[in-house]
């Protein structure tokens, strides 16, 4: 058993990337892939303690996407780590930290809308929930539960976090061609990540595929914590007719979402050592194509 999406506390998730292997260990996951949003700032971490713990690591990464409609992430496999001597990750270097960027403007403008609702919060009380890079809305979430200001961090997000309520904010967000282009050229496979989320209906999830297919997209992720069997079914077939790869993983971010489990989602969730050896066979064909890219251990 797999899982190919998991958060640390480089981005919004509650282990470190060290206690996210563990963690995968303990449940006898044979692979683990580390896609934070926005950084491979923990790929380095993760990969050595992979390493030591003899699970297959994947080196990923989950970028902001700019839709008209719903949200979406694009998932990077097998890019680079920073640190790594002689690799191709200095244009996706670049382009994640315009994304962080546009995410500390965005948390500045939410900081001041909760000030001028009444909320006496401060950076301060924000960071207290976070790991080693970035704040995100979940963390200003926890702050207001711990300040006393919302039962919950759903109910901060329904009355005040989310799109469209009073402390909301935009960020900037990449398109859809310049995401797959900036995995591509690291080396990287890109897969579209829990595709419900663009809320599309059928015919225009499948028009909107087609088009970035075009664009080099590689894969779908079918197999996720909250997809229904129809969903499922529904990007299963979508893959066989765009020839593409299909992955899974649980989306794990710990305690900031402590219903979904590591390699099993909200329980049901069990994803085949095969998924990864699809993915791994899509790399080696890109390889062998018009990019060079350099072989992970």
């Amino acid at each position: 058993m797999i899982d190919l999406h998991s958060h640390s506390t480089f981005s919004d998730g509650s282990l470190t990337p060290r206690q996210l292997v563990i963690r995968a260990h303990d449940i006898g996951l044979t692979a683990l892939a580390l896609t934070d949003h926005d950084t491979t700032a923990g790929l380095p971490q993760f990969l050595d303690a992979c390493r030591e713990y003899d699970i297959t690591g994947v080196p990923g990464v989950e970028i902001s996407v700019d839709v008209p409609s719903g949200t979406m992430h694009m998932l990077g496999y097998f890019v680079p780590a920073l640190q790594e001597a002689g690799s191709r990750n200095d244009g996706l270097e670049s382009v994640l930290q315009r994304i962080r960027r546009g995410r500390e403007s965005r948390n500045e403008e939410i900081l001041k809308k909760l000030n001028s609702l009444g909320f006496k919060l401060t950076f301060d009380d924000v960071k207290a929930f976070t790991g080693e890079d970035v704040i995100g809305r979940p963390h200003f979430a926890l702050a207001m539960v711990q300040k006393g200001y919302v039962a919950s961090k759903e109910a901060a997000f329904d009355m005040y976090l989310g799109k469209g309520k009073p402390a909301y904010a935009e960020r900037y967000r990449m398109s859809v061609s310049d995401s797959i282009a900036a995995i591509v050229n690291s080396g990287g496979i890109p897969v579209l990540a829990h595709p419900f989320t663009l809320n599309l209906g059928r015919k225009a999830l499948r028009e909107f595929v087609k088009d970035i297919v075009g664009k080099g997209l590689q894969g779908i992720e079918v197999y996720y914590s909250e997809h229904s069997n129809d969903q499922v079914r529904e990007y299963e077939a979508l893959v066989k007719e765009f020839k593409l790869v299909a992955t899974g993983g649980s989306d794990f971010h710990g305690q900031l979402n402590p219903q979904v489990e590591l390699g099993r989602g909200f329980g049901n969730l069990k994803i085949a050592d095969n998924i990864l050896k699809e993915l791994q066979k899509r790399k080696k064909v890109q390889a062998n194509g018009c990019a060079v890219i350099r072989e992970q251990e």
